[in-house]
């Protein structure tokens, strides 16, 4: 494999965390009340980035292979629960 087909290998395997991130953190920040405002949206995007990332990489090592439909639903959930906490909404 060359070093580009690498890239773009890599750059499919991260990008539903990448989307997801951007799209939580923006619906997050959005969503929350004014006053209750946690972490600013620059802080919670490479936030979930990284755990969605980690959640990828964790699914890609129990399953041995990506892609599955078990592993993007617990990126769902890691995702809304990393803005959960990081836009302070526990503290109602």
């Amino acid at each position: 494999m060359s070093f580009w087909a690498a890239c773009i290998h890599l750059a499919n395997f991260v990008y539903p965390a990448l989307g997801m991130a951007v799209l939580v953190s923006l619906l997050a920040h959005w969503l929350a009340p004014k006053p209750r405002r946690g972490l600013k949206l620059v802080h919670a995007m490479p936030l979930n980035a990284a755990v969605g990332i980690a959640v990828l990489v964790s699914g890609l090592v129990y399953f041995g292979n990506d892609g599955k439909m078990a592993t993007y639903a617990a990126l769902i959930a890691a995702s809304a629960g990393t803005a959960f906490a990081a836009q302070g909404l526990w503290r109602r």
